[in-house]
Parts: structure tokens; C-alpha cells; sequence
């Protein structure tokens, strides 16, 4: 087949700007084949390359006493005690999920599962971050329904229960959704798979499923903006098979078991083209690989479509290769495809042969480490105006106005068609705060959260990465887990764009400084860019999402209010009301401030209430909607009443952060509140949990009428 020219029009629609090309052709001497421009492409785009991010990445904390394995791996490695480690990653599928909602969301969960097993674990919780346009805008009913079947049938068809995650929608996600999803796994500390190649001459093994045409330039795709061609980006969206993944989590395990594998990584994004060549690069070997070998399921494939295609459920090896007849045993028994493809070689070579031609030969190193790397530049957010003239709302009706938002209301929608409770160690589902499983056969729990507040981020970038750090550090705490590490997941629009990477920075600096106050270290983690659609950008969106530990299982705060319980507040109120979500959802108004993180009473409150656990039958961290929403939700989930004391609209609906609602037996909250004045700690009765109505100061409604609002509301608006 022939193969096209060279021309800047093709040069541009791999994504490489002028320059790059320029650089490309001073790297290799000549001009490279079709082959090798997709491969530069495939391997020098943002969402393989991090090239815009690289430089601000560095300044994160992502080392602990804690942390066995930080960024550059496929995913962050974590020690929980008696030898065993958790293994988790968070990673964005936002492109291919608003082309083909449906599989983009379910590839966005198979490629994050594989991300953990290709490491040696067993994934035992899943979570999502979703974001949304507008229910009215004519696409988001179509794109929420097509995401939540994805990622539920892929994770339940697979099985790992989805213990939590969010669903936010906003009119700045009308043309570019965002679909966040987050795997952890289990793995035996001295047992951890690396993807570093070592040896010379030693086997690379392709592991898994055939490859075919679907998700060729994926990658590239993933870092541009949209526009009215969306339709012809259609066939980069990759189609997912949950139970050949299965499978291959299997074949994985058992291969890992028989000392087999030298370094091992998953086929993602840019397919053998990336893995292949950070394998490579991360051992400083070169890699041979002779194309023909590759099992496909179409015919009469390219070097350039085998490189590029991004089909699923893959993986790549290097072998040892006195090993070679047990491994392929392995995977014949699971019905997989195992096909020894390429070798290790000392020269710095990325070497591809189809056929009996040379299609590329390219210096590796140049691809991985010798990517482009920008100081793109930034402006930083202009402060934000003072709130003005926030007027007084009666509280039944403010709470009303929340309850009834798709942002506020019962999730259940959503959860309920997720499996949470497969493998039977979910100690606490989603709809509740942080998810909680049992590792099992042990008495230890782990703890899973995902937050950010995009408002925040957009009104002050710094606050707004502090914050999102800071919900998951408290929903961690809620549970009574202690948090161990975070990765992150960084959304924002083009960084080409100074006020774009004003905000990239700024929340950067206000996660790495919540991170080290907290040490709460990021240890994994994906950057998603571009996310824009004819020049509007989306809310600057860098979910945070964690992973605390439980050393016993009788530390866990499961519990719900009871009738006659205490209700009290830990931490300082003083009515913050800029960009809250009263603002937003009784209002219609996005201004002011976002609230202050006070990182020292967050680390302050935070050790408090996991001190004091004992003395607290329930416990929600305050954010948005401030106590008003907390306590109705807390109450609600009990099938209670609520009586709290103020009617004021900032006691009520303030969003000040470091604090915590907890339910107290009336025995011990006298208890819990000198300990709190003894320990410096802010800490007050604000009112009681009981009855069968929702009462805040004068104002009250019955919880059944309330209640039924609030679990039909998100139903109503994406139906």
C-alpha cells in the first residue's frame, strides 16, 4: 500500500505544530516515514507527553513514608501494613465518552482496571467523576444514559463493585463532558510488576486480545479541542470487551505467579506504539518488533494502523525466556492471544519491520524523554469581587432549590446501576460519603473518595485546589479512615491559552500546598487538556481522588442518626456564601470568593473527630450546601427528621470548610464538646435529629414531602 506524502496538512492533523515537525526532522536527519509521523504524533501529543504540564507536575508531593511506588508507573503504589499494598490511579476518558458516551465510558474503566493489575493487583473498588452540560441542553440526556451504562456494564460485566464517585452538570460541559474513573487493587508489597524493560535480547510478548482499527489516533484526538467535525472522530473511539478483560486480569495473576515477567505494561493510550516505547525507554534498552507477529482481527492492516490502534484489553511483555512454554500455557488455558512479537536491543532504537521493509526506525529515547516541553505562558485569575447583596431566603425554600438541582439531589439513579456489592466486601456503598471495602481476610478497611468544586477553581484557582484536597482529606476522615495519598485528575481547557494556564497553575499550587500541609501525597494521576468545543472552555475541573486506611474495622463511622441524637458542628462557621451552591441553584449567581482553606484546622479538626470516633454515631464532612444540605441528607438517610436551631441563611447554607456534622448520643455529646474545647477545637450543638420534619430555625416542611423531591429530582432531569 502506498503510503502518503508528507505535507504540512497531514503534518497538522497529527497534532504537530510546525516547530515539532522542525524538531522531529533535526532528531532523525531526514524526513521521517508515515509510520514514524504517527508514532512522533502518537508519543509527542499532551496526552502522552504532558508537555504543557510537566514543568508545574514536578512541584506536586509524591513521596511519604507511606508511598512504595509515585507517578511514572502506571499507577501509585501504597503501604497499608502486614506486608500488602494498595494500587490506584485515577484517569480521564473525556473525548471518546462525548463522541460514543456508551464505549468511551466503559473503555475509560477497562483501561484504568488494567493500569492496576498490569501492576500485580487485584482491583476490589472502582469510582467515577462525572460532568455534565445542562439537563435541558438536547445532548446530555443521550450522554448521561450512554456514560452510566458504560461504566456500569463494563465494571459489573468484569467484576469490582463502584463504591462512589460524583455527578455534577454545568452549562461549561455542554459540548465536552468529562468522564473521570478511578481503580484500586491489592497486591502484596514485595510483589509489585514495573514496567522497565532489562536484558538484551530478551523476548517482548503481546498478551490479550487481537488487534483491529478501532482507536487509531485516539491519543492525538484526546488532545484537541472539538468542533463541528466531531462526527468524523467517530472510529478513534475504542470498543471494550469486559469479559475478555477479565480474563486477562487472570491470565495477568497467574503469569505474575510463575516468575515469569521481566516488566510488563498495559496497551492505553497510543496502544503498542506507547507501551513498547516507555517500556524501552524507562530499562534504556531499544526495541525490535516485527509486525507480522502482532494477532489482528481485520485485514490487511499498516504498520501505521498496528502502531496506533488503541484496541482493548492488550499488553505488553518482556519475557523470560526459559519461561516462554509456561506463559503461553497460561494463556492458552484462558483463550488468549500470546505471540512473541519483538526483542530487547542494546542500540537506542525503536526498530519496526512489517514485512520484509523497515516501516520505522527512530532513536527511542528521543520519543519518551526528548518529548517537547513547554513554560507555556500564564496569567493568574483576577481576584475575585466581593460578594454583594446576598439576600435573605427562607430556609425550607433554599433547601428546596437544592434538593430539587440534579447537582443536589439523590444519586441513586446512577449508583443503583452499578454493582457495589460484588465480591461482597463493600462495607459502605455510595450515596453516603466515602466508599469503604474490607481487605479481605484481614480486619483492615480501605476508604475511597473523589471531590473537586469547579466553581471554587474558577473563581480562585489556589483556593480551589486546596479545597478539593481538603473534601477528600475530611470524607476520608467522615469514615474515621486515616488519609493515605490522592491522585489526581487535572481537566482543564487549551493551556495554550495564558488565562487557561493561569488556572492549570494556580490550582496546581493550591493542591501541592494542601497536600503537603496534609501529607496527603499525589501518587498517580492523568492530566486531560483541550477540553473545549468551538473555543468554550470547560470549569476548570482537577479532581482529587483518595484512598485512607481503617487499621480496624471498629473504627469505621458507618452509623446513621438516631431518634433524639445530638447534632454538633466541628469546626468554625462564619456563613461564606461566595460561589456556593445556594448561590448557584436559588439564584442563578456564580460570584464572590471561593471560601478559604485554613489548611492547619483542616489537619487540626480532621485528627480530632478520628481521635474521638468513639464518641460519634454519625459524621459528614460540610461542603457544598453547607449544614443545611448536610443535615437533611444525613437525617433523610436515616428516615429522620431534622431540627436545627438557626434559620440564618450563612449559618445555614455557608460553605466554610474544615468542619464536620456529626450525630452524638445525648449522653456523649457534653463529652465530645469538652473534648473539642480542651483540644482547641471549634465545636457546638446546632440542634437535634427526630421526628418526621425538616425544621431550620422558624421554618419547617415534612421530611416525606421533602425526602420524595429529593429522590426524584436527577430521575426527572436526565430522563
Amino acid at each position: 500500500m502506498q503510503e502518503p506524502a508528507i505535507t504540512p496538512d497531514l503534518i497538522a492533523s497529527h497534532g504537530l505544530k510546525p516547530d515539532e515537525y522542525q524538531r522531529i526532522l533535526e532528531i532523525i536527519g531526514r524526513e521521517p516515514t508515515f509510520t514514524e509521523l504517527g508514532i512522533f504524533s502518537a508519543m509527542w501529543n499532551e496526552h502522552c507527553s504532558y508537555k504543557s504540564s510537566k514543568k508545574w507536575l514536578r512541584t506536586l508531593p509524591t513521596t511519604g513514608p507511606q508511598v512504595i511506588c509515585g507517578p511514572g508507573e502506571n499507577a501509585g503504589v501504597v503501604d497499608i501494613g502486614d506486608g500488602q499494598a494498595v494500587i490506584f490511579k485515577m484517569e480521564s476518558h473525556n473525548h471518546p465518552s462525548y463522541i460514543e458516551p456508551h464505549q468511551g465510558a466503559a473503555t475509560g474503566v477497562g483501561g484504568i482496571l488494567r493500569d492496576v493489575f498490569t501492576m500485580g493487583a487485584r482491583p476490589i473498588a472502582a469510582m467515577d467523576s462525572l460532568s455534565f452540560g445542562m439537563p435541558d441542553h438536547p445532548k446530555t440526556a443521550h450522554l448521561v444514559k450512554g456514560v452510566v451504562e458504560g461504566v456500569g456494564s463494563y465494571g459489573n460485566c468484569f467484576g469490582v463493585p463502584n463504591v462512589g464517585g460524583e455527578v455534577r452538570f454545568h452549562p461549561s460541559y455542554n459540548g465536552n463532558c468529562l468522564v473521570n474513573a478511578f481503580a484500586a487493587g491489592l497486591a502484596d508489597a514485595d510483589k509489585i510488576f514495573y514496567s522497565a524493560a532489562s536484558g538484551v535480547g530478551m523476548p517482548v510478548v503481546y498478551l490479550g486480545a487481537k488487534t483491529g482499527r478501532d482507536g487509531v489516533g485516539g491519543a492525538t484526538m484526546a488532545s484537541a479541542e472539538f468542533d463541528d467535525t466531531i462526527e468524523e472522530k467517530r472510529p478513534t473511539v475504542q470498543v471494550g470487551d469486559p469479559f475478555t478483560e477479565k480474563r486477562l486480569l487472570e491470565a495477568c495473576l497467574e503469569l505474575m505467579g510463575s516468575d515469569s515477567v521481566i516488566s510488563i505494561q498495559d496497551m492505553g493510550a497510543a496502544g503498542l506504539t506507547c507501551s513498547a516505547v516507555e517500556m524501552g525507554d524507562k530499562g534504556g534498552l531499544g526495541i525490535k518488533l516485527q509486525l507480522d507477529q502482532v494477532p489482528q482481527r481485520e485485514r490487511n492492516m499498516t504498520a501505521y494502523e498496528m502502531m496506533l490502534s488503541e484496541s482493548q484489553e492488550r499488553m505488553l511483555m518482556v519475557l523470560k525466556p526459559e519461561k516462554e512454554a509456561v506463559a503461553r500455557a497460561i494463556f492458552e488455558k484462558w483463550d488468549l492471544d500470546f505471540a512473541i512479537v519483538g526483542e530487547t536491543i542494546v542500540e537506542d532504537r525503536f526498530l519496526i519491520l512489517h514485512g520484509n521493509e523497515i516501516k520505522a526506525d527512530l532513536p527511542l529515547s528521543k520519543l519518551s524523554s526528548s518529548a517537547p516541553e513547554y513554560d507555556r505562558p500564564w496569567v493568574p485569575t483576577p481576584a475575585a469581587a466581593p460578594l454583594q447583596d446576598v439576600p435573605e431566603i427562607d430556609p425550607i425554600k433554599g433547601l428546596r432549590a437544592l434538593i430539587g438541582s440534579p447537582n443536589h439531589a439523590h444519586k441513586s439513579w446512577v449508583w443503583e446501576q452499578y454493582d457495589t456489592q460484588v465480591m461482597a466486601d463493600t462495607l459502605r456503598t455510595p450515596g453516603l460519603g466515602a466508599g469503604v471495602v474490607r481487605v479481605h481476610g484481614s480486619g483492615k478497611a480501605l476508604a475511597f473518595t473523589s471531590d473537586v468544586t469547579p466553581r471554587y477553581v474558577k473563581a480562585n484557582p489556589f483556593e480551589g485546589g486546596k479545597q478539593a484536597v481538603a473534601e477528600a482529606y475530611r470524607n476520608l476522615t467522615a469514615v474515621g479512615a486515616l488519609p493515605l495519598a490522592a491522585t489526581d485528575n487535572l481537566n482543564f481547557g487549551n493551556p495554550e491559552k495564558p488565562e487557561i494556564m493561569g488556572q492549570f497553575v494556580g490550582a496546581i499550587k493550591g493542591i501541592g500546598e494542601a497536600c503537603r500541609a496534609l501529607d496527603f501525597p499525589i501518587v498517580s494521576g492523568n492530566v486531560s487538556l483541550y477540553n473545549e468545543t468551538d473555543g468554550k472552555g470547560i470549569l476548570p475541573t482537577p479532581t482529587i481522588a483518595a484512598v485512607g486506611l481503617l487499621a480496624s474495622l471498629d473504627d469505621v463511622i458507618a452509623g446513621l442518626p438516631a431518634e433524639g441524637d445530638v447534632a454538633v458542628v466541628i469546626g468554625e462557621t462564619k456563613g461564606h456564601l461566595g460561589q456556593s451552591a445556594l448561590l448557584a441553584e436559588a439564584f442563578g449567581r456564580e460570584d464572590g470568593d471561593a471560601p478559604h482553606v485554613d489548611l492547619a484546622a483542616e489537619r487540626k479538626n480532621g485528627e480530632f473527630l478520628r481521635a474521638h470516633r468513639k464518641l460519634v454515631r454519625a459524621a459528614t464532612d460540610l461542603s457544598d450546601g453547607g449544614l443545611a444540605l448536610a443535615a437533611f441528607e444525613m437525617a433523610e438517610g436515616a428516615g429522620l427528621g431534622v431540627t436545627l436551631a438557626s434559620g440564618d441563611t450563612g449559618q445555614l447554607f455557608g460553605e466554610d470548610q474544615a468542619r464536620y456534622l456529626v450525630a452524638v448520643a445525648p449522653g456523649k455529646a457534653a463529652a465530645l464538646i469538652a473534648a473539642a474545647t480542651k483540644a482547641g477545637v471549634p465545636a457546638a450543638r446546632v440542634g437535634s435529629f427526630g421526628g418526621k420534619a425538616i425544621a431550620f430555625g422558624s421554618a419547617s416542611a415534612p421530611l416525606s414531602d421533602l425526602s420524595a423531591l429529593y429522590r426524584s429530582a436527577f430521575a426527572k432531569a436526565v430522563a
